[in-house]
């Protein structure tokens, strides 16, 4: 019974050994199934996310200037405040007391200031009014002079210019001489040319050899000639007569120039002598103004009296406005420190406002991070208490310098907070964009693999056949990565496969997700609408990872 039953073991393992080989060599036949991924155009972006604080723009306490019994004051904590809005007013009573009594004791000093300046106004009358006299003086002398110079220099360029004409056209008229002599010359030569042609012309006609009518011809020109030296002749009489006008034209200029520079200098001299007499009156009028200086500092002191006086009035003036204090700020009211009737003092603040319409929603970014923000660039802010919206927000302030410690940079991104959603001190989650690229060619991340020579993957040819092709790869995400070379966009590859594979060999491809290797990933979720409140779901921003500080590795793609 034992044999047998080990004898049954026994045929029992051969049958299974047998069918273990029979499977081997059916696989050793059978092209291995692969899980496939076709590249898509796409844009690819990279998102950074981390948590932060709400602030407020504006925090400023109310303190007063002044100190007094608080007379005024209906705000509390949570109430809505308008720039310009009284909140405060202090006992002003005192401070008005004071600027009544400053007013009469200013008045007092103008009046003696005013008496003292009447007595010395009989006592300058005289003297200002002979300086002034002889300040007038002066100044007409020295318009005189200043107008004689200037007639001097004007008489002087004007007869210098009628020189200069006159010189002109003596020049003029040589140059003309010197044509008009070169045209007489030319006639001559013109005459003596045709007198010769005429004489020839008029032996060969007496031999027989030329017609009459050649003979006249060579007359007409001999004539021509004739009237063309009379002609030159006459012009040259006139050039001579023009240039014995302009010389006479330029003896004349001549002497007018010297007459000019004569009387000129002889005007100038006179209004020179003149200004120096009457500068020496004007000496003589000012020495007695010896007699003021006394009075002078008389007034000096009055009047030293009545800006203080003023000073102190307008002093006082400014403290009793500062007895109201009026909102700088539109917001809320943050603290009451202090109640109605109580003393206000100006180390104690009695009021803390704070700016609510728009809000900061602070983080600390790595520099490789903050490099990559600019003023003005959306960022999508979510919080714990409205875990179905998320809201859309702009970069304000940058700062340019990092935490010593953290080695982090603040970044402030603004929030409109017109609906009240948002209260200083809550926690946030800001997402940046860090980078994109727009309309590339992209496959699955698990789709590109690494060898000695470099990145590539196994594209699946029209042959069912499996190509070794190196790529390129540029940005990526969770989920997808760019190619920028070996690949194109509608072509199939490997994304998944239980076997090795080898360029050339025969596959069988499925689709991505559907031969139950492994969970298909879902496609990528576009970026959001914002509506126009500024706000979308929290599910819109793929590769924020709720929180701790991270970075995804490609943050969201959209299609």
């Amino acid at each position: 019974m034992l044999a047998a039953l080990i004898i049954w073991r026994i045929l029992q393992q051969n049958a299974q050994i047998a069918a273990q080989e029979r499977q081997r060599a059916l696989r050793a036949t059978t092209p291995p199934t692969v899980e496939y991924a076709v590249a898509q155009t796409r844009d690819i972006v990279n998102t950074y996310q981390t948590t932060g604080t709400v602030q407020t723009t504006q925090d400023v306490r109310i303190t007063p200037k002044v100190t007094g019994r608080i007379i005024f004051l209906q705000v509390h904590e949570g109430d809505v405040v308008a720039t310009g809005q009284v909140l405060v007013r202090i006992d002003p009573t005192q401070l008005q007391a004071q600027v009544q009594q400053q007013r009469a004791t200013l008045a007092e000093s103008e009046h003696r200031l005013a008496q003292a300046q009447a007595t010395q106004q009989a006592t300058n009358v005289t003297v200002e009014a002979q300086i002034r006299q002889q300040q007038a003086e002066v100044a007409n002398d020295q318009v005189a002079l200043a107008q004689a110079q200037q007639n001097y220099a004007a008489q002087t360029a004007a007869a210098q210019a009628a020189v200069s004409d006159a010189q002109a056209k003596v020049d003029a008229a040589d140059a003309t001489i010197a044509s008009a002599q070169a045209g007489v010359n030319s006639a001559r030569a013109n005459l003596t040319n045709a007198q010769a042609t005429y004489n020839r012309t008029y032996s060969l006609y007496k031999q027989g050899y030329v017609s009459a009518q050649e003979v006249d011809n060579a007359r007409t020109a001999l004539r021509v000639q004739q009237e063309a030296l009379s002609t030159a002749q006459a012009q040259l009489r006139a050039a001579q007569s023009a240039r014995a006008s302009a010389v006479a034209q330029l003896r004349a200029a001549e002497q007018q120039q010297n007459v000019v520079r004569t009387n000129g200098t002889t005007a100038i001299e006179a209004a020179r002598t003149k200004l120096a007499q009457a500068q020496s009156t004007l000496a003589t009028a000012q020495a007695n103004r010896g007699q003021i200086p006394s009075y002078q500092q008389n007034l000096a002191a009055l009047r030293a009296t009545v800006n203080i006086q003023r000073a102190a009035l307008a002093n006082t003036t400014a403290q009793l406005a500062d007895t109201v204090l009026s909102s700088p700020l539109n917001g809320v009211v943050t603290t009451r420190f202090q109640d109605p009737g109580a003393l206000a003092t100006p180390s104690q603040p009695i009021l803390e406002l704070q700016a609510v319409d728009t809000v900061w929603a602070v983080v600390s970014v790595p520099d490789v991070v903050a490099t990559r923000l600019h003023i003005g660039q959306t960022a999508f802010v979510t919080f714990d208490v409205y875990p179905e919206r998320t809201f859309a927000g702009k970069v304000g302030q940058i700062n340019p310098a990092a935490d010593v410690l953290s080695r982090q940079y603040v970044i402030r991104v603004a929030l409109s907070n017109r609906q009240r959603l948002f209260r200083v001190g809550m926690f946030a989650r800001v997402t940046f964009e860090t980078a994109s690229a727009a309309h590339v060619t992209a496959v699955p991340r698990e789709a590109v693999q690494q060898d000695a020579a470099g990145s590539y993957v196994l594209v699946i040819t029209s042959e069912e056949t499996v190509a070794h092709r190196p790529v390129v790869t540029g940005l990526s995400d969770t989920q997808y990565i760019a190619i920028l070379q070996g690949v194109s966009s509608g072509e199939r590859v490997v994304t998944l496969s239980a076997f090795a594979l080898h360029a050339g060999q025969q596959v069988r491809p499925v689709p991505r997700g559907s031969s139950g290797y492994g969970a298909p990933q879902g496609a990528a979720t576009p970026m959001p609408n914002v509506n126009a409140q500024g706000t979308f779901t929290p599910a819109a921003i793929p590769g924020a990872v709720a929180g701790n500080t991270t970075e995804s590795a490609g943050g969201r793609t959209r299609r």
